[in-house]
C-alpha cells in the first residue's frame, strides 16, 4: 500500500498513468455527453530527488605496489626530487603532484619549482599572488604538505635554482630551511648555491645533457663535460649529486662522474605535464629515485642522500655504486644450486633484472623460479641492466 498522496503521485507519474485529470477530460465529455467544463491543468508530478550514479564505471586506480627487500638493514624507499606545478611552469597544483606519487606507489618527493621562472602564479604571473605570498619560495611546499601528510607521503622542501646560461645549468636544493634567502640573491647563482648549502640544502645537478642553450643547456649534439665552473662548484661543496636520468633522457657518462667524485646519482621525472600525459598509469619505466634509509622520514632520507646511499631506476635499468647495487642484488635475487652446474635464480623485487652468465642471458621475472645451466669454470654473474659505470654492467661473484 502506497503511504500518502506524495507516493500515489510519484508512482503514477513514473507509470505514466494520468492519475489526476478526470475520466470526462480524458475523453473529451463528461457522462452527461455536455461540453465538460473547464479544468485547470496540473502538471504531471516530477522526481526532485538526487539519482546517484557513482557505481556506474567507477574503478579508482589502486597503489602501484613496489616491493624491494631491505638492503643491509636499511629501507628502500622509492621517490621523485625534481617535479613542477602551477607555481612556476607546471600544470598541476601541488596537491596533484602528491596524488599521483601515492597512485605510483612512491614513498617521498620534493616539488622543485623555479626560483627564476613562475609565468602562472607569481607576483607577476599570469595570476597574481597576494603580497603576502608573493615573494615565497616555499609556497609549493607549504601548499602540499597537508595533503602528504593525509597520505602518509614524505615531503622534502625544494627549489630548482634555474640560469639560462650552461655553466652552472640548473641546480635543485632540497632540505633547505627556507628557500627565500635563496631567491633573494638571484642575480648571482654563486651566491645563491652558497646561501643553500648555508642552510642545510643538498644540491645536485639536473639534466646535465639537456639541449637547450638558450634555456641553460648545452648546445645540441655538443658532448658532455664536466666543466670547469662545475668543478668549482663541487670543489666549494655546492653539488652533491647528479641526475643520470631526466624525464626521458639518460646521460651514461655520469655514472663516471659520480664514481670519481662520490656523488649521488638521481633518476628523475623533471614532470611539468600531468602524471598521465607524460608517463600514462602506473608506467613501470617511469623514472625513479631509490634512498637506502635508516627509517620512513624526511630526515633520515636526508642522511641517505649525504652518505650517497641513492640508487638511479628507469627505462628497465638501475644505475649506481658498486658497493650498493652489489648489495641491492644480494638482498633481491636468490641464488640456489640444484645440480652441479645448474643454478636456480629467483628475483624477490619489483625490479628488473637481467643476468649473464656462461653465455647464456636470462631475464628474471618477480617471484619467478629460473634455472640458469653453467660451467664450473663461472665465477661470476653479469646483470646486464644493472650499471655501475659508463658501458660497465654489474658482476656479482657467485662465491659470495
Amino acid at each position: 500500500m502506497l503511504s500518502n498522496r506524495r507516493d500515489f503521485l510519484r508512482n503514477s507519474a513514473l507509470l505514466g498513468v494520468a492519475a489526476i485529470s478526470p475520466v470526462g477530460a480524458v475523453l473529451g465529455k463528461d457522462f452527461s455527453g455536455k461540453p465538460p467544463k473547464p479544468v485547470a491543468t496540473v502538471p504531471s508530478p516530477v522526481d526532485t530527488y538526487t539519482v546517484s550514479t557513482a557505481h556506474i564505471g567507477h574503478s579508482p586506480v589502486s597503489p602501484r605496489q613496489i616491493v624491494i627487500p631491505d638492503v643491509e638493514g636499511f629501507k628502500v624507499l622509492k621517490g621523485d626530487f625534481h617535479m613542477h606545478t602551477l607555481f612556476s611552469d607546471g600544470s598541476v597544483m601541488p596537491k596533484d603532484r602528491v596524488a599521483e606519487a601515492v597512485t605510483n606507489g612512491l614513498d617521498v618527493i620534493s616539488i622543485t619549482d623555479h626560483i627564476e621562472y613562475r609565468p602562472f602564479f607569481s607576483k607577476v604571473g599570469r595570476w597574481k599572488l597576494a603580497d603576502d605570498q608573493a615573494n615565497n619560495f616555499n609556497l609549493w611546499y607549504e601548499v602540499a604538505l597537508p595533503e602528504a601528510e593525509k597520505r602518509n607521503l614524505l615531503l622534502v622542501r625544494g627549489a630548482e635554482i634555474t640560469k639560462t646560461t650552461m655553466p652552472p645549468g640548473h641546480f635543485n636544493a632540497l632540505f633547505a630551511d627556507d628557500n627565500n634567502p635563496i631567491a633573494a640573491a638571484v642575480d648571482d647563482w654563486r651566491e645563491m648555491l652558497r646561501i643553500a648549502a648555508d642552510h642545510g640544502a643538498f644540491l645536485f645537478w639536473n639534466h646535465p645533457g639537456w639541449e637547450a642553450p638558450k634555456s641553460g643547456g648545452i648546445e645540441k649534439g655538443a658532448p658532455l663535460r664536466f666543466t670547469a665552473i662545475h668543478e668549482e662548484i663541487y670543489k666549494k661543496g655546492w653539488m652533491h649529486g647528479i641526475e643520470i636520468f631526466n624525464g626521458k633522457q639518460y646521460y651514461p657518462v655520469v655514472s663516471d662522474w659520480c664514481n670519481e667524485r662520490e656523488l649521488a646519482l638521481f633518476a628523475n621525472s623533471d614532470i611539468h605535464p600531468s602524471e598521465f600525459d607524460q608517463y600514462g598509469v602506473q608506467n613501470p619505466l617511469r623514472p625513479i629515485t631509490l634512498v637506502l634509509a635508516k627509517e620512513r622520514s624526511v630526515e633520515s632520507v636526508r642522511e641517505a642522500f649525504f652518505a650517497k646511499r641513492t640508487i638511479a631506476w628507469a627505462a628497465n635499468i638501475v644505475w649506481g655504486s658498486r658497493t650498493w647495487l652489489t648489495a641491492l642484488f644480494k638482498a633481491s635475487v636468490g641464488i640456489k644450486t640444484i645440480t652441479p652446474g645448474t643454478l636456480e635464480l629467483t628475483n624477490t623485487s619489483s625490479l628488473p633484472v637481467v643476468v649473464s652468465m656462461g653465455g647464456a642471458t636470462v631475464e628474471l621475472p618477480k617471484e619467478k623460479h629460473c634455472q640458469v645451466f653453467c660451467s664450473n669454470s663461472v665465477r661470476n654473474i653479469t646483470v646486464t641492466n644493472w650499471i655501475v659505470g659508463m658501458n660497465k654492467p654489474l658482476e656479482v661473484p657467485l662465491n659470495t
